[in-house]
Formats: structure tokens, sequence, C-alpha cells
């Protein structure tokens, strides 16, 4: 969640004007205990227990071995068409990462909704 924090803490990725949504498979009492614990409090952490949100946005393929979702961003316009998704944690990725530089990130933001 560490990532979640960095996005939130920086001035440069919130003048993007972005709303930034975490999806994942924790319950929402342990995600709730987390947010609370990191000082999450501007992006909304919402649980995700049966993947449906999940397989919506066809993140699934990118699942680690035990089914979960990896760490994969969406970015949808404003007109909800999805315009870039980069999985980063996927088993089969060599450069696989938990964490992205917010700077990489916002780099892929500019860019594709520049689009």
């Amino acid at each position: 969640m560490k990532q979640i924090v960095d996005l939130q803490n920086s001035s440069e990725f919130q003048a993007l004007n972005v709303q930034v949504i975490s999806i994942a498979r924790d319950s929402v009492a342990d995600l709730a205990t987390e947010s609370v614990a990191l000082g999450i409090t501007d992006i909304p952490v919402l649980s995700d227990p049966d993947l449906q949100v999940s397989a919506n946005y066809d993140v699934l393929q990118w699942a680690i071995d035990n089914g979960e979702p990896s760490h994969t961003f969406v970015l949808v316009n404003k007109d909800g068409k999805i315009v870039w998704v980069k999985d980063y944690g996927s088993p089969d990725n060599p450069e696989r990462t938990m964490y992205v530089e917010v700077d990489e990130l916002i780099g892929f933001v500019k860019n594709n909704l520049e689009n």
C-alpha cells in the first residue's frame, strides 16, 4: 500500500487531477485497518473479495500464483474508455515489481490522457 500513500502524497501526481481507486481482494475490515495505519485519506480503497471487478477490467490474466490480481494499473478516461493498462507484478514479467516509481506513473498518465 506504499504505492497508494506515495500517489496520495505526491503534489505532482495530484496536479494531474485523476481519481485513483485501489482495488484489492482483502476484506473491507483489513483494508480499513491498513488504510488508517498508513494514513491513506484521499484515495478510496475498495474490497473485491470475489474478484468480479478485477475480472471486469480483465486484469486476472496477470494473476499471481494464488489467483489474486497482480500489480496492475488501469487508466480510464472521462468517457469511461480504458486508455492504458500496464501490469507490473505478473509472474512472467522479468521486471516484476510491486512498486512503481511515482514519476513513471505520472509520465504514463500524462501521455495517455492527452490522446
